[in-house]
């Protein structure tokens, strides 16, 4: 029997404000000591109250918007009632049957919701008490992200492959962070996927808070075969809520699926409902930022960069806005070839000296006007690859304009005529035997001369130049 896969997907992310949901706490995901950024609020003492994170909403209107979502002229808070250990109040606030967006799409998927909520904390689990022969294992509570503003976007069922899923999820999370919403960073937990999977709309599975888009697909593949094989063997699957172990590569039954009136949900009582009129819909609409769809469209266009060259150029707020900082910079002769060149100098060379230094883009001390310089330096002929190589490093370790560090450090290439014959001839003086090999046909040699010269010019020869003064000067 063929098996059709459906899955839906609900999306958590955090969102990127200064404080709580609900409370004046700060909200730093980078926090590393627990139970620091709490209060009475969110860790739900008895006749506290809380108040909305204006922030936290116009962030989810803002989302809605971008998505094709209409936003609810009125909605409310719900209290979702189950208790967790790191979740403080014993009840969530979270939106049940009147969110605050409704509806949208993306990458031909469509959106049932989205809705705004708090996060809990989290739980970590050690095993303590090394004066005992056996340890202890301790779970310990950490309410740094109680309360947290967390977005909840829920899909309706139109996925048929994790290939789809991971698709998906990637460009919301890049619209994310254009939004400037969420930063979305799967590895801090600010993302989580929940999938959920059945087979031919029966029975289904939700995979639960996977932080990663290789789990994410490998948790969908693994279920769809388990279902699969369950099914062939005559047995009744189960709803259920079941998480992803990477070390055994499979997933593992958690708890039954609850259903909505199991969470016992009702209105809010500390917070009345309120109208989404009052932050001001059209001025955020009016305000939204070009999307990654639409700067894709129009990086092809513009700079004739090809798909792969773009997605890698959008792949960043940041990167985006200093490619084009940088190119704005450039001169209009050879523009084209001159925005290839500043695109490679960018999305490699940049972004290796980048990784190795372990800092990001806004951290880093080269201005995009700067870049521009050294790909016009390149394109000029007045410095070579290898110098521009080197260049970028002095650049990158001391913010100096390219110009100034050619010129200071006389590193401009050397592309007189007579200077570049006497180095090719005392090259040739002492390799007689590269001189046989090259008559013989060995190509190889030539390339081996112009390195010998580059050598002696410390990086700074032309070497198409020196191709043609070797070969005059061996009579090719």
């Amino acid at each position: 029997m063929k098996y059709a896969p459906t899955i839906g997907l609900e999306i958590h992310a955090e969102l990127k404000t200064r404080t709580k949901m609900f409370c004046d706490s700060l909200n730093d995901p980078d926090e590393k000591n627990p139970n620091t950024n709490v209060c009475p609020v969110c860790l739900g003492h008895p006749g506290t109250l809380p108040t909305i994170n204006k922030q936290a909403v116009e962030h989810v209107i803002r989302v809605g918007l971008a998505l094709g979502g209409k936003v609810n002229p009125k909605t409310k808070f719900d209290r979702k009632n189950y208790f967790y250990p790191d979740l403080p109040k014993g009840y969530q606030i979270s939106q049940y049957d009147v969110p605050l967006v409704e509806g949208g799409e993306l990458l031909g998927k469509r959106i049932r919701r989205i809705h705004l909520e708090e996060d809990a904390g989290t739980l970590g689990h050690e095993i303590r008490d090394p004066l005992m022969q056996e340890g202890k294992l301790f779970s310990l509570v950490d309410f740094n992200r109680a309360g947290v503003p967390l977005m909840e976007l829920v899909t309706e069922p139109d996925f048929t492959s994790a290939e789809e899923v991971v698709a998906f999820a990637r460009e919301l999370q890049l619209i994310l962070r254009y939004l400037g919403a969420s930063d979305a960073d799967m590895e801090k937990g600010l993302m989580r996927i929940e999938a959920n999977v059945s087979l031919n709309m029966g029975t289904k599975t939700e995979l639960k808070n996977i932080n990663s888009f290789k789990f994410v697909s490998a948790a969908i593949a693994y279920e769809l075969k388990r279902q699969e094989e369950a099914l062939e063997k005559g047995e009744k699957l189960v709803q259920e809520t079941r998480g992803w172990d990477e070390a055994k590569q499979k997933t593992f039954s958690q708890r039954s699926k609850e259903e909505a009136h199991d969470y016992r949900y009702f209105p809010e009582p500390d917070l009345p409902p309120f109208e989404t009129a009052i932050f001001g819909l059209a001025t955020i609409k009016e305000g939204l930022p070009e999307l990654p769809a639409g700067k894709r469209a129009r990086f092809a266009k513009e700079y004739g960069l090809n798909e792969k060259q773009v997605d890698a150029a959008i792949s960043e707020p940041a990167l985006a806005e200093f490619f084009e900082e940088s190119v704005s910079e450039l001169k209009e002769k050879n523009a084209k070839a001159s925005v290839v060149t500043l695109f490679n100098y960018l999305t490699m060379d940049l972004r290796g000296l980048m990784n190795e230094g372990g800092i990001n883009l806004k951290d880093s001390k080269i201005d995009p006007e700067h870049l521009a310089h050294l790909v016009l330096l390149i394109e000029d002929g007045k410095i070579g690859s290898r110098q521009a190589k080197d260049i970028l490093k002095k650049m990158f370790d001391t913010g100096l304009d390219p110009e100034e560090i050619v010129q200071t450090e006389g590193l401009e290439t050397v592309s007189d005529t007579g200077e570049l014959e006497k180095i090719v001839k005392e090259v040739l003086e002492k390799n007689p035997k590269a001189i046989e090999d090259y008559k013989k046909g060995k190509t190889a040699s030539l390339q081996f001369l112009v390195g010998q010269a580059m050598g002696h010019l410390r990086g700074r020869g032309n070497p198409e130049v020196l191709r043609e003064i070797f070969k005059k000067e061996m009579g090719a």
